[in-house]
């Protein structure tokens, strides 16, 4: 270990040529504390890896660097290693949370609404059951409901009236009264055909009925709630389902890393309209919730937590939760050389943290039919590398591994769901992109595990430069038959849809189905893209088999187009699946998980395709 240097200066900002100097030279910063006057703190701490041994504490240092700085006013001395002052280490053991510490517990009874006892009473209303004009009966046509109103005093009849409620999906009114229950409200669910059709997005008017009722039971601070629809049948499985994601979804805040975080009070729901046995329905529900939850929290931790090594430790604590058939391997930066992965070691380069290649296999009880991949985008902190990131978008980039979270999330509702005859192996290189001089600098040329060079124009396009070397890995050592690869990648697929749809492109029109299907399942919405080939000759190079970008427009396709050089579309059925706009929701300021059951429900159907 290196002798220590003391940079100690009265002033309260070092100067920029100094600072210049600081970036330069081979020493780096450890901490940085304020200097006060007549005393000797240091404002910048310094280690020299190549400083001779035996230097005494205390002792003036002449190297030009040190001359210069005291040039400045800056004071540069010794300072021995035990007189460190000790730096202040985060307390991961709330930060290796994977999961709210707790969530409502969802259950099933029949009971009538009106005598439930309760905070929280909400009810169901199709925009059916309801009279276009309120007539001597009341603003219902359906007779439980009016029935259900005379119970309750004819409070819904007041709710409505007061709000204009129509029944409209994601509208309702809540007041509290004295009675069985202290709260009582009206969700509407829209059109009673809509929500009928399976699958389809009308289905999830079940899963925002859930959402507003976590809403209301934090808004009123309840504990417990009790739901009913009326006007329809009992509520199917499917339904079920759907509303157990909603409630469990939508008390989440992302507040854990507060000094004094508020509790989410609501401790139970009671599902009062459901059809039968329906507890396999809200354990799929709890676990697809769970995946949701879990790649939501991989995303919002901040990148001094999340490191690759942070991924690998999420990893493993998602084995300990199934390990009859989930098992992890991750791979050291070494094993990664080995293989030839230039394009992944390109991109980690100058990073202190050191690269994690994550590899997590689901393998079902049974015979395996199948065998498939899914690959994730795991940049922990994308810097931009020399080609720097600029403007506001640089304090969001710990959500640019988006796509492990997605994988990862996947993982563990894959872990709940045991889906039968299909074997997932679930990848992400797992690194950050920094700047050092050890980094790689646009111009260089790396090498791709498959043998294929890259030349690197542009070094802020990283992330595909990971997903090669993953995809190859999928292919070569996992004998994947179909593998879809996810990630937060371009900016240009946000210009092109949005916020709320994600981009996918495949040459495949079975890949390209199957998606979609899945996405109708999780209700998570995606939109397939051209693969236009022309635009490939925006991404050659005279020096190298291809650049890692091409010119402005077009920018989603010709990254779809540099991934697909590293799959055998012959042999292997495969998909890009462009998260960079649904990933975060800057509205609610956190992030979505966001294709984690996408990614599961197509896995899981693979088995029986």
């Amino acid at each position: 270990m290196g002798s220590l240097a003391t940079v100690a200066c009265s002033r309260p900002v070092l100067h920029a040529p100094l600072l210049y100097r600081l970036r330069l030279c081979s020493w780096r910063c450890t901490s940085i504390r304020e200097t006060t006057a007549g005393s000797l703190h240091p404002k910048t701490l310094l280690r020299c890896p190549s400083a001779g041994k035996g230097i005494p504490a205390g002792s003036v240092l002449k190297t030009p660097f040190h001359q210069a700085a005291r040039q400045r006013g800056l004071v540069v001395s010794a300072m021995a290693a035990a007189d460190q002052p000790a730096a202040k280490k985060l307390d991961l053991s709330k930060e290796l949370a994977l999961y709210p510490e707790s969530t409502p517990q969802i259950s099933a009874s029949s009971g009538n609404a009106a005598a439930w006892k309760g905070d929280l009473l909400a009810i169901g209303i199709f925009e059916d059951s309801l009279s276009v004009e309120a007539g001597e009966g009341g603003p219902f046509q359906d007779a439980e409901l009016a029935a259900l109103d005379g119970q309750l005093e004819g409070i819904l009849t007041e709710l409505i009236e007061k709000a204009e409620f129509k029944g409209k999906q994601g509208s309702s009114s809540f007041t509290r009264l004295k009675g069985n229950a202290h709260y009582v409200g009206v969700v509407g669910l829209g059109k009673k055909e809509a929500a009928a059709a399976v699958p389809d997005w009308g289905i999830f008017c079940y899963q925002a009925f859930g959402g507003a009722v976590a809403a209301a039971a934090k808004q009123n601070k309840a504990t417990s709630a009790a739901v009913t629809v009326l006007g329809g049948e009992p509520l199917s499985d499917t339904a079920v389902e759907k509303f157990t994601v909603g409630a469990l979804l939508g008390g989440y805040e992302a507040q854990r890393f507060k000094n004094k975080p508020t509790p989410l009070p609501l401790k139970s729901v009671d599902i009062l309209c459901a059809g039968g046995d329906v507890a396999a329905a809200i354990a799929r529900g709890e676990g697809a919730a769970k995946g949701v939850l879990l790649s939501r929290y991989l995303v919002e931790t901040p990148s001094n937590i999340c490191t690759p090594t942070y991924l690998a430790t999420a990893a493993a604590a998602i084995v300990e939760s199934a390990p009859d058939v989930l098992k992890l391997e991750v791979l050291e930066e070494d094993a990664c050389k080995q293989m030839g992965m230039g394009c992944f070691l390109g991109v980690t380069a100058c990073s202190e943290e050191p690269a994690k290649f994550i590899h997590l296999t689901y393998t079902p009880k049974g015979e395996v039919k199948k065998v498939v991949g899914l690959v994730g985008k795991g940049v922990t902190f994308d810097s931009g590398g020399y080609n720097l990131k600029v403007g506001g978008m640089i304090d969001m980039m710990k959500f640019d591994m988006g796509g492990a979270a997605a994988v990862l999330g996947a993982a563990q509702y894959l872990s709940s769901l045991q889906p039968p005859g299909v074997q997932v192996h679930i990848i992400t290189a797992a690194c950050e992109n920094m700047i050092d001089g050890r980094g790689m600098r646009p111009g260089d040329i790396l090498q791709a595990a498959n043998g294929k060079t890259v030349e690197v124009n542009n070094t802020d396009a990283e992330g595909r430069l990971t997903l090669a070397d993953a995809l190859w890995y999928a292919q070569e050592k996992c004998g994947v038959q179909a593998v879809v690869d996810v990630a937060t990648l371009t900016g240009a697929c946000m210009v092109a849809l949005g916020n709320q749809v994600a981009g996918v492109f495949t040459p495949s029109e079975a890949m390209a189905a199957s998606l979609k299907d899945a996405s109708k399942t999780a209700g998570e919405k995606i939109w397939r893209m051209p693969m236009e080939d022309s635009y490939w000759e925006q991404m050659k190079s005279p020096i190298a088999d291809m650049k890692n970008t091409g010119g402005r427009m077009g920018g989603a396709i010709t990254a779809a187009l540099f991934l697909r050089e590293f799959v055998d579309t012959d042999k292997v059925e495969w998909a890009h699946v462009d998260i960079a706009g649904p990933a975060w929701d800057e509205k609610a300021g956190g992030a979505t998980g966001f294709g984690a059951l996408t990614l599961a429900e197509w896995a899981a159907a693979q088995g029986s395709a």
